[in-house]
């Protein structure tokens, strides 16, 4: 089973100075940016996936600039990935629609024939075909039951495209996998997709519209297509935001999956920011401590406006909790003293309201007591990837993009060395390299692309 990663130009500054929160001086974003597998100095993924959604174009504004996309089908998504090291030559590069860019669109934007060419320009190793994505869902229906018409007509609709790329693909002589693409309003009529691609020629499938479903949903579905689909074909879920459940997965023989979940993850969950493997496979979760920047953060900036609290107390107040984190690190703090310092400053940033407003609130209590337990534990001394082993608490300070990105590129390495260490993946175990745990050579090898000098 291998774990896939959806980039969005997922990349960080190597050169950017922690203490002064600066980019390096003369960067060109991109040009000079670092993809995980840069700055890790391996890849904490079996292969990255890109949507065209992402990549944009005349039909869908992308995330690309038009330069970068006309990058992008220029030198291919290899190069431009950077993944045209001879040490990344053999991971593949898998390409979507990326379906939910156009939603709302009465159909996809996209022809089976401009994909195609889209992923043979780019020269992707897998391609999905161009479906269109359901939203409703029932699992207690049996077989063709139920659907809305809107359901039904994006079914075929997905189905019909299925097999134009098919055909559009044929005299492409294996440039690149085609994937047939399932889409479905319960696992019966997600399973009548599955079947209907087999019996097209797709040997690849990948399963979308799975983002809304629990993951007892998408194992009704996976259970349902894998009793009529051939043992020999391969399954992809698109998007697989359940991530965290993966062990659970391992009897659907599941080929590969996609996620950004580990990334994201690191600045977007309110509590579980930091990754690390604990005993028995598993991962332990930790709190990121927020101390963002004074005069940036749009609760603290209000805070300011209506008088609650002076621009110039919350700089202070900033500089004070990183001074104390810092000291903290080095053995220099002792644990009360730091935490104090910190949540009177996290609070307004998290709450809106200075912690004097919110005597005995549950909220800053539940606060402190994660800060406390990241700071006991000390999660990052316990990691030897190159980015912890760089930037030191810093990497569990959550604060603008740089140290935020560079915490999930750390979850990134931990998360894809847990699913090489699962039983379905035991085959390849005494090959795997434990991703957060690269030799000391080779953290030393890369130690200076990390971080900047300062820290």
């Amino acid at each position: 089973m291998k774990f896939i990663f959806a980039d969005s130009l997922d990349h960080v500054d190597p050169g950017y100075d922690f203490l002064r929160d600066r980019y390096s001086e003369g960067r060109t974003p991109y040009w000079d940016d670092a993809y995980p597998h840069e700055i890790m100095g391996y890849a904490p993924y079996k292969g990255m996936l890109v949507s065209r959604g992402i990549v944009g174009g005349v039909a869908v504004g992308g995330k690309y600039t038009e330069a970068q996309a006309m990058r992008f089908r220029r030198v291919g998504a290899r190069e431009f990935l950077r993944l045209d090291k001879p040490e990344f030559e053999h991971l593949p590069i898998f390409g979507d629609c990326g379906a939910f860019t156009y939603h709302k669109e009465d159909k996809p934007p996209y022809t089976p024939e401009d994909t195609a060419e889209f992923y043979d320009d780019a020269r992707f190793t897998h391609g999905c075909s161009v479906d269109h994505i359901i939203f409703d869902f029932d699992e207690d229906l049996k077989g063709m039951e139920g659907g809305t018409q809107e359901a039904r007509r994006r079914f075929e609709i997905t189905l019909e495209n299925a097999s134009a790329f098919r055909s559009a693909t044929a005299h492409m002589s294996g440039r690149f996998t085609p994937m047939g693409v399932i889409q479905g309003w319960s696992p019966g009529s997600m399973a009548e997709g599955a079947r209907r691609l087999v019996a097209m020629g797709y040997d690849y499938l990948a399963l979308g519209g799975t983002v809304p479903l629990k993951a007892s949903q998408i194992k009704s579905c996976l259970a349902a297509i894998r009793d009529i689909v051939p043992a020999s074909t391969r399954i992809h879920i698109l998007g697989f935001a359940k991530a965290d459940e993966i062990d659970t997965f391992g009897s659907f023989n599941i080929t590969s999956f996609d996620t950004t979940s580990p990334l994201i993850r690191a600045f977007k969950d309110a509590k579980a920011n930091y990754y690390l493997p604990s005993k028995g496979g598993k991962l332990d979760y930790y709190t990121a401590i927020r101390v963002p920047q004074a005069l940036e953060n749009p609760k603290l900036m209000r805070l300011a406006k209506r008088g609650a609290l002076h621009q110039e107390t919350l700089v202070e107040m900033e500089k004070k909790a990183l001074s104390a984190l810092r000291a903290y690190d080095r053995g220099e703090a002792v644990l009360d003293e730091t935490l104090d310092t910190v949540i009177a400053y996290s609070t307004p940033a998290v709450t809106g309201s200075p912690v004097e407003e919110l005597p005995d609130a549950k909220a800053v209590k539940d606060l402190r007591e994660r800060y406390k337990r990241t700071l006991i534990d000390r999660p990052w001394k316990k990691c030897s990837c190159a980015i912890c082993s760089a930037l030191s608490i810093e990497v569990v300070l959550f604060r603008a993009s740089n140290r935020n990105k560079r915490r999930g590129i750390h979850n990134l390495g931990v998360y894809n060395a847990l699913v090489d260490q699962l039983p379905s993946n035991s085959d390849n175990n005494d090959h795997t390299q434990i991703s957060g745990n690269p030799s000391e050579t080779e953290r030393n090898a890369h130690r200076s692309f990390v971080c900047s000098e300062s820290v």
